[in-house]
């Protein structure tokens, strides 16, 4: 790693450590007009296009911070592990939920043009749900004893 890459993913942590649905004009600072962004639920190709899935997003979150667990990147390429700490009313009834992931980004000069989340949909949103988080509890016990 070196100081130029270790700039761009603090940079990239604290661009989104400090978004908000007020701030979302600033998503040309870091990405390609025609950046692909994939998550467990949506795929998203151009900044406008991510834009508008951002608006819709951060629209009722009351926060949504980082905090970075590892990472590894060099000119081109980078991943980072990190927990995700959320607030959103529509989401276990607003309660702080907290969500381990990782990303991977793509980088040309210096803005991402690919970008992907991965994280476990359960952790996020299911387990919150009442019926469905008692069933996905049953799948996981169930399926831990298997082994």
């Amino acid at each position: 790693m070196n100081k130029q890459t270790d700039t761009k993913l603090a940079a990239f942590l604290t661009f989104y450590n400090s978004l908000s649905h007020d701030g979302l004009n600033r998503l040309a600072e870091i990405y390609t007009e025609n950046v692909v962004f994939t998550d467990p639920v949506h795929q998203i190709t151009g900044r406008q296009a991510l834009m508008t899935y951002f608006s819709h997003a951060y629209q009722r979150l009351a926060y949504c911070k980082f905090e970075p667990v590892s990472q590894t990147d060099d000119d081109s390429l980078s991943f980072i592990s990190w927990i995700m700490t959320l607030s959103h009313p529509a989401i276990g009834k607003g309660k702080e939920i907290k969500v381990h992931g990782c990303t991977e980004l793509r980088w040309h000069d210096q803005h991402i043009y690919y970008h992907r989340d991965y994280y476990d949909l359960t952790e996020l949103v299911y387990r919150h749900i009442p019926v469905l988080g008692w069933a996905t509890t049953q799948v996981k016990q169930r399926m831990a004893k298997a082994d």
